[in-house]
Order: C-alpha cells, then structure tokens, then sequence
C-alpha cells in the first residue's frame, strides 16, 4: 500500500475517510443543550468530521469570542470579518452548559481576535474561572490563537486561570503557510508554545499538524522535532479535509499505516501524548 492516495488520480474520497453523521439520545441532548445556552462549537464552524462521534459521547468543544475571525486562513471554513465586542454573559452560558452536560473536561478555544489588546485571553480566563465556580472538579484544555503582539501579556493574564492543558496548533509545515495560513506566522507560533513552558513547566503544551497539502515526510519531521525543542508535550496528527468549497484542495489522502509511522515517530522524539490518525483533530478524544 502506498503512504498516499494522489488525488490527480482518485477524487473519490477513500472509504477509510467515510464516517456516518451523528444520531441518538446523546447527540440529540448534546445539541439541545448547546442551542439553549447559545454556545457555538468549531465543531459546526469548521464542519468538523467527528461531531457525530462526539456529539454522541456527549462532548464538544466550544467556540468563545464569537463566530467571526479576525484573519481568513485558506484551510477553514470559520467566517472572517469584523467581530463583535465579547459577550460578558457568555463564560456563566459556559459553564451552565457543562453544568447541564455533566462534563468532565472541557476544551476551549476561540476564533484569531487581533482586534483585542489581550488576543482573548482575558475571556478564556473568565470563562474557566466561571466554569470551576459552577463546576469544581472541571478539567481544561484550552486552543488558543498565536496571540499576535501580546503573548507575554496573554500567558500573564492566563496564569490565574491554570491548571489546563495549553494547545496552540502550528497546523501545517512552514513551508505552506504562505498558502494555508497567510496570518499566521511558524517562529511566532513555536514562541508562544516555548513561552508557555517556560512560564509553567508544569504544564502540558500541545499542538497539532495536519497532512495532506502538499508537504514532505522531511518537512513533517522537521515541524515534530521544532515542537520538541521549544517543550511541546503533545501532539495530534490528522489528515486535512476540504471543509468548504472556498478552502483549499486536499494534495493527498494519507492511508491510516501511515498515520501510524507518524505515530511511532513522534513517540521516538519523546511526545508524551500522541493521537496520529486520519480523523485526528486537536481536540478529539483530548480527554483521553
């Protein structure tokens, strides 16, 4: 078997990428709850694969600071613009959702917010506060934007709402940023993950590649072994999927064996945590 489908020869997306949609009590409840506290999830915003497995588990992973990012990169599907103020009700709707749920472990993230001083922070924190206030023994992962121009101010304001695991996702190779993340910027990314261990040693930082738009195995490898430089305890491996027809096209499809190489790798560069698989996103099965 080969390590890719080359997708100038097969546009037919390969069986082991096909997954039902969601149903059941639990996925029902779990979109009830989240319709009637208001909150929305990148799950729906970037038509994420798994909602329907997650969903049914009883688990999503919400989406603060609004719907609208402040950056337009080529691989999402979230809508770009200009953002409203954040909502000051929206950390207690948080935490009455994960009341309502019964969760255990909640991931956290948001859309680039550039238009803040803060990046956003101050609102995550909030919001995790307001979460253990309503829900003691709550557990966090957070997915946070690079925090451009502000992330010594940012992992400041975070500080009083630790513990968590700290995520931030360099999501493809250097090499294609230019390309699938035009906002973004690799150093600028690595720096923020470097700064938060060194702020917290103790904290687990994590981050997250996906495959599949035109990199190479040395350029993969470069980005796993930058992560573990700068102290990245975690990463996720997954294959890019087209969420929108405005995003950019899938290169290659990688074959689950291949996915699991991957996984054998980053465990030998001393990943500590390691999900590597074809429907692999930052947050799936983060609580594992």
């Amino acid at each position: 078997m080969s390590d890719f489908t080359d997708f100038t020869q097969k546009r037919r997306l390969p069986a082991w990428l096909k997954r039902r949609l969601g149903s059941g009590e639990v996925f029902q409840h779990t979109h009830q709850t989240l319709e009637t506290y208001g909150l929305e999830t990148i799950c729906t915003h970037a038509n994420c694969p798994n909602r329907g497995d997650c969903w049914s588990r009883g688990t999503a992973t919400v989406l603060i600071l609004g719907d609208i990012c402040t950056r337009n990169c080529k691989f999402c599907s979230v809508g770009h613009g200009k953002p409203l103020p954040p909502d000051p009700t929206e950390p207690d709707r948080v935490a009455q959702m994960a009341k309502t749920m019964g969760l255990q472990y909640l991931v956290i993230t948001s859309v680039d917010r550039d238009d803040l001083s803060d990046g956003g922070a101050g609102h995550f924190r909030d919001v995790i506060n307001r979460c253990r206030q309503v829900v003691p023994e709550l557990k966090f992962e957070l997915l946070v934007p690079d925090f451009r121009d502000c992330q010594d101010k940012a992992i400041g304001i975070l500080a009083a709402a630790r513990p968590f695991v700290f995520g931030h996702n360099v999501e493809t190779v250097p090499a294609l940023y230019e390309k699938a993340r035009p906002g973004g910027d690799y150093a600028r990314s690595l720096g923020l993950l470097q700064k938060a261990k060194a702020a917290w040693p103790e904290t687990q930082t994590k981050s997250s590649l996906m495959l599949g738009l035109g990199e190479t195995d040395e350029q993969v490898l470069a980005v796993l072994k930058d992560l573990r430089e700068v102290g990245c305890d975690r990463v996720a491996i997954g294959q890019y999927l087209r969420p929108s027809k405005t995003s950019l096209e899938v290169a290659a499809y990688i074959t689950p064996d291949k996915f699991d190489w991957w996984a054998q790798q980053a465990r030998r560069l001393g990943f500590s945590w390691v999900m590597s698989s074809p429907f692999m996103r930052s947050s799936y099965h983060a609580e594992d």
